[in-house]
């Protein structure tokens, strides 16, 4: 199983509405449910004609018997007048690192050069139109000031996206707010930010300076907060949270032999006020209903025989299927040979595919939580991981001959996961397209490893910013209620 990180939602938080000052260094603790899981570290320099912005967090998390370090630091580099220049962003992953850095070029085109993961790109892409990053930002909320009941929207750059965030924000009250014992008067400063079709809303209480001295964001059922605080403080030990525990579903009654249900029909019940977003696909069914439950009905689909690869459609979502992305490398020379060499002579598309999982689940020879998210690239030379990296390898090796395929993230039922019984937990797996249909490949439990026992939660290239909607929905629902067909 697998927690998904979206740290770069926290990035985008620091570089929002909520911090200002010049040549200066603030740190704050990361709590996540009242307990200290990391630090973060603002940094602010004017030299030159040049403001350098740095956003530096540090977290551990828990996972299972497993503590994972979480790392990114993000650096935006603009005019003194709020205009971009380039960037840097770092990520590691327990070990796992990428490097994306970025430059504005006299054409005002973005030069960006992607490193890590198993691989090394550049590519040219458009500057979103209006976009701002952390200087830009900071100079719209000096003009739009601190009064109640203002509001404005920015485009805001994700150095982790490459893309703009589109984010609307509306000042509140004025409070006093509790900080480790220190009680200011802040100001409150709702945020909303639109990040990969999924809105999150975030919390900010600011002085007068525009200093934020606390932030919660919701996601994932749990309160991440950042609160100001002293240096000593922020580099002090953490506590550890189990996020696997924490993200865990519980199932209404056991599920007998999942595996050769027909179909299963789950009913969802959201919490807290919470409008539940969960996709239709080939393997799902998705029915809302007035109440504002959602009734999600899992038919697993079935590959045809007799499809050849590869494929030689012309659907354009399809085609994107075909193409290497960032974590799935179906063009590296290793993943095609594996490839290769997992299909034998087959020619057959439906047989292709179940060769692959088969092979991927042997391949892995070691299963374990200790990898923060490999490429597929990465898993190719370790032959470590879990469920994520059974499933990045699968799809590039899908890829890789010919066959369109994605990366799916959703829940699946275990009757015992670390003493808890009969539950559904965060998972990831494959899908390939066999016939017009898009197939389910769950490489952990080949062969024949999809079921109805999975439920999706949104699909992609296997990149982790493709699973924000996710956040927004693990943790705010409950299952009440469970019918299956055999």
């Amino acid at each position: 199983m697998r927690l998904f990180i979206f740290s770069c939602s926290v990035l985008l938080l620091l570089a929002g509405p909520v911090l200002a000052g010049v040549s200066e260094t603030e740190y704050y603790a990361v709590l996540m449910e009242g307990h200290k899981i990391g630090h973060a570290v603002h940094v602010r320099d004017v030299q030159s004609g040049k403001v350098t912005t740095t956003e530096q967090v540090n977290m551990v998390i828990g996972r299972g018997d497993i503590s994972m370090a979480v790392s990114t630091v993000e650096t935006c580099i603009e005019t003194t007048d709020g205009k971009p220049i380039g960037f840097a962003y770092t990520q590691d992953l327990s070990g796992m690192s990428q490097k994306m850095t970025g430059k504005i070029n006299e054409q005002g085109k973005l030069e960006v050069a992607i490193m890590g993961a198993g691989m090394s790109q550049q590519q040219t892409i458009d500057w979103p139109k209006g976009a701002v990053m952390a200087e830009g930002m900071r100079l719209l909320e000096l003009k739009k000031g601190l009064a109640e009941g203002v509001t404005y929207e920015a485009a805001i750059f994700s150095p982790a996206l490459l893309s703009a965030v589109e984010a609307k924000v509306h000042v509140g009250p004025t409070a006093n707010i509790d900080l480790f014992g220190r009680v200011p008067a802040l100001t409150e400063v709702n945020v909303s930010m639109l990040m990969q079709g999924t809105t999150f809303t975030s919390v900010s209480y600011v002085d007068k300076d525009f200093r934020a001295q606390k932030t919660i964001m919701p996601t994932m059922g749990m309160n991440l907060e950042l609160i100001a605080c002293d240096k000593a403080f922020a580099l002090s030990d953490n506590d550890v949270v189990d996020f696997l525990e924490k993200l865990l579903v519980q199932s209404p009654v056991a599920l007998e032999d999942v595996r050769s249900a027909k179909s299963i029909t789950y009913h969802f019940v959201p919490t807290g006020g919470t409008k539940l977003s969960i996709p239709s696909t080939d393997n799902q069914t998705v029915q809302q209903t007035k109440e504002g439950s959602v009734i999600v009905t899992v038919r697993p689909a079935q590959a045809a025989a007799g499809v050849k690869f590869p494929y030689k459609g012309s659907e354009a979502g399809v085609l994107e299927a075909l193409k290497p992305a960032q974590y799935l490398q179906s063009d590296n020379k290793e993943v095609m040979a594996l490839a290769r060499k997992a299909v034998g002579g087959t020619k057959d598309a439906a047989q292709a595919v179940h060769k692959i999982g088969n092979f991927v689940n042997e391949y892995i020879s070691e299963k374990n939580l200790s990898i923060g998210y490999a490429s597929a690239v990465e898993v190719a030379g370790s032959r470590q991981g879990d469920c994520t990296e059974h499933a990045v390898l699968t799809a590039a090796m899908c890829r890789a001959v010919g066959i369109p395929a994605r990366v799916v993230c959703g829940l699946v039922y275990v009757e015992d996961f670390d003493g808890r019984k009969n539950v559904f937990g965060g998972h990831a797996w494959a899908e390939a397209y066999v016939g017009g249909k898009w197939i389910g490949l769950d490489a952990t439990r080949a062969p024949n490893g999809f079921g109805a026992g999975h439920i999706t939660m949104a699909a992609g290239n296997g990149d982790p910013a493709d699973f924000f909607s996710m956040a927004s929905t693990l943790g705010y629902f409950k299952i009440e209620k469970v019918t299956m067909e055999k």
